[in-house]
């Protein structure tokens, strides 16, 4: 069994054939972590391990006991103002003001399988023997406060799942002021951290930075994951790269405030922390109740980034992505708002959408414009339903009836979460909306946030999506979110329960969101927030792909798309072509990079099909029936990374299909160098022994080996790169 307790020596020890993680219940009572790493042989006692002996100016857990002090062990869950300075994991505030807690080991419970974190998105499992679980309960005897702590070891995968569930046994009301998901202490600091960050138009780009003693580390205060901060992160040996050295990574499964940080003592350590974002967070517990912490994943490997981001995608797009659209190939689609804004007719919209029919498109997208007097973004949002019969004379049944008669699958877009004040939801209810009492909210893009911790405001969206979703034939809903959260109070409630807001709010996109998949299973849900700022794991488990970024021009969405790549699968990246030259980046270019940057997604279009060349029209239409015989192995075959865009003057990444007989390679040189010298490009993931052959390169065939190892010379006149800037190739490779 891969959970292993040792009474002996009070040791538990998860592993499978991929990792080991070890944890002591330690002499004061408190859980303590011995090793977290490459899978080791199971022995009934490692307490060797354990560190945390005497020095100077320590703090000790009994009186003449040198055994361990906690500013030098590696803890699991550490407490606050009890000797241990590093960062603790949780602080309990109780009634009359004192912050200290002493929680101490008071049982365990060893099962087959995984528990369903309630109201939460969380990793799952189908069969049981798929993972096994470990709960470490602890109590604080003083409070009557119980904690749970939870870990789940996946067989398969080198991954253990983490979350902490509170219950208030006592008789005070006590407030969390700190509930981080996990902590983790690793017995040295010697790596690289790697985090993405960026804005709008150029989300998750690749920062590395040496640990050093101190703090390191990302957040998002936004009320969202944010454009700024990605919740994830990465521990890598400075040797370690795309396919060998250690990697240890962290993902957070949540969409809203959180902190990823590592904290590195002086003693060489390096703890690091995973969580909702302390600040603005305050939870109140009165007697009885219980919280729950989202779920945090720890991935180890010591076989490069590549496994590790291979790990992610498999589990994502299988254990976290649910219900029809698990595992399914994504329809190719045509989004109307970059061709027509939210001035369009029913008559443009019916153009698009038979010039999309005949070029292979699958399914139209309505985007911004069609509800209340919605013309322009200062008015109409939060009213979900057609008053301008104008512009569509047969409100949204009578559009999508006859986009289904053309042949196409018909999408409309929502943003939910916000409301201007021009519009009749804000007339009927402004104290709906966030807003400190005697405060001016703060507007941003014309719009103000609905208070989604209020459960009328989750009710009345369901019913207004539902009367929209149960008129027409929809099988896509874009899901939009415009703007942060400022002003995070909610009117009319108690002061004791404002700390909660924040985390209320998200649970409230939450709740929405199930309700509406649990009654439209069939539709395909893509969520966005200004393209990609709200691109978490927290919302895969809704909506089983993200608009990447509201940036489509292909050499931004080179780097946006290789940096996303670390943490999420290609099939949950939106990816689409659009018209050049284009916002923001006004760079011309060409049909065939376009394409070979957005076919590595959930590919589609962003421009306006009626207006282009016959010739424009042919490349579309070839594209399309190429990418529908392969999109199987775009959107779900194993991804490599060859060549980053954030180094080189040249990138690459490849996909490879399971079975290995199969791949595509794409090859992009972002500006073309005058006698430039000869690049040589080594793939990945092939079988080494079998024979593969290269389209549109003759009849040669290569050893997989010699194709990994050795690799191939770019010729630009071999590859049809055209000799200009932003240049691509294709390269489909095939078993013999």
């Amino acid at each position: 069994m891969p959970v292993i307790f040792s009474k002996q020596s009070s040791e538990f020890h998860l592993f499978n054939d991929k990792l080991s993680y070890i944890i002591k219940i330690l002499e004061n009572g408190q859980p303590g972590n011995l090793y977290y790493g490459k899978a080791i042989d199971c022995q009934p006692d490692y307490s060797y391990l354990l560190e945390g002996g005497p020095r100077a100016l320590a703090v000790y857990t009994r009186e003449n006991t040198y055994f361990m002090s906690p500013q030098y062990t590696k803890m699991e869950y550490p407490d606050f103002g009890r000797g241990d300075f590093r960062e603790p994991a949780y602080v309990i505030r109780q009634e009359n003001g004192s912050r200290i807690s002493q929680f101490v080991y008071c049982g365990y419970k060893i099962f087959v399988g995984k528990k369903k974190l309630e109201g939460l998105p969380a990793v799952y499992v189908e069969k049981e023997e798929e993972a096994d679980t470990l709960e470490l309960c602890l109590e604080d005897k003083l409070t009557g406060m119980q904690m749970v702590l939870s870990y789940t070891i996946f067989r398969e995968y080198p991954l253990i799942a983490r979350s902490v569930f509170f219950q208030n046994h006592g008789q005070e009301t006590v407030y969390l002021e700190h509930a981080f998901s996990a902590s983790l202490d690793l017995p040295d600091a010697n790596f690289e951290m790697v985090q993405f960050s960026g804005a709008w138009t150029r989300e998750r780009q690749i920062k590395t930075r040496k640990l050093q003693q101190g703090y390191q580390g990302i957040s998002s205060r936004r009320g969202a994951s944010s454009a700024e901060h990605n919740p994830f992160l990465f521990l890598k040996r400075k040797s370690t790269d795309e396919s060998q050295g250690e990697v240890y990574a962290f993902s957070f499964i949540y969409s809203g405030n959180h902190l990823e940080q590592v904290e590195v003592d002086t003693n060489n350590m390096a703890r690091v922390s995973i969580g909702i974002h302390p600040e603005g967070f305050d939870w109140r517990l009165k007697p009885g109740e219980t919280f729950q912490t989202p779920e945090a994943l720890l991935v180890y490997t010591d076989e490069g980034l590549n496994a590790m981001s291979q790990t992610f995608h498999r589990v994502f797009e299988s254990r976290l992505v649910r219900g029809t659209w698990r595992e399914k190939p994504r329809p190719i689609l045509i989004n109307n708002w970059e061709a027509t804004g939210a001035a369009f007719t029913e008559q443009k919209i019916l153009e698009i959408a038979s010039a999309a029919k005949e070029l292979g498109i699958e399914l139209f997208v309505l985007d911004d414009g069609w509800f209340g007097n919605r013309e322009d973004d200062q008015s109409g949002l939060g009213d979900w339903y057609v008053t301008n019969f104008e512009k569509l004379p047969g409100g949204i049944s009578g559009l999508a009836e006859k986009i289904t008669k053309i042949g196409m699958k018909f999408g409309l877009w929502f943003e939910p979460e916000m409301v201007n004040r021009d519009s009749d939801l804000y007339r009927e209810h402004p104290d709906w909306i966030l807003c400190a009492p005697g405060r001016t909210p703060s507007p941003s893009r014309n719009q103000y946030v609905l208070d989604f911790s209020k459960k009328e405001v989750v009710d009345h969206l369901f019913e207004a999506m539902e009367r929209i979703l149960d008129s027409a034939p929809i099988s896509y809903v874009k899901w939009d979110m415009n703007r942060y959260i400022t002003e995070c109070y909610s009117g009319g409630r108690e002061a004791g329960v404002q700390g909660m807001v924040y985390h209320q709010y998200i649970l409230g996109v939450y709740t929405l969101y199930e309700r509406l998949i649990e009654k439209y299973p069939h539709i395909l849900f893509e969520s966005c927030a200004s393209g990609g700022a709200r691109f978490d794991p927290g919302m895969l488990y809704y909506a089983p792909q993200t608009w990447t970024s509201d940036d489509t021009d292909a050499y931004e969405r080179l780097k946006i798309q290789y940096g996303t790549s670390y943490g999420y699968p290609v099939s949950s990246m939106g990816a689409h072509v659009s018209a050049v030259p284009k916002h923001p980046g006004a760079r011309n270019i060409s049909w065939e990079t376009r394409e070979n940057v957005a076919m590595f997604g959930a590919f589609g279009y962003e421009l306006d099909l009626s207006i282009l060349s016959s010739e424009e029209k042919q490349q579309i239409r070839n594209q399309n029936e190429f990418y529908k015989k392969y999109r199987s192995l775009f959107q779900f075959g194993t991804f490599y990374r060859l060549q980053s865009p954030f180094e080189k003057n040249d990138a690459a990444w490849m996909m490879v299909s399971k079975d290995q007989k199969l791949a595509a390679v794409g090859f992009y040189r972002m500006h073309e160098v005058p006698n430039g010298p000869w690049v040589r490009l080594r793939m990945a993931g092939l079988m080494p022994h079998e024979k593969y052959r290269i389209q549109h390169l003759g009849d040669r065939v290569w050893y997989g080996s010699e194709l990994m190892n050795a690799g191939i010379v770019i010729y630009p006149k071999d590859m049809s790169l055209d000799g200009k800037d932003f240049s691509s190739a294709l390269l489909l490779v095939e078993m013999v």
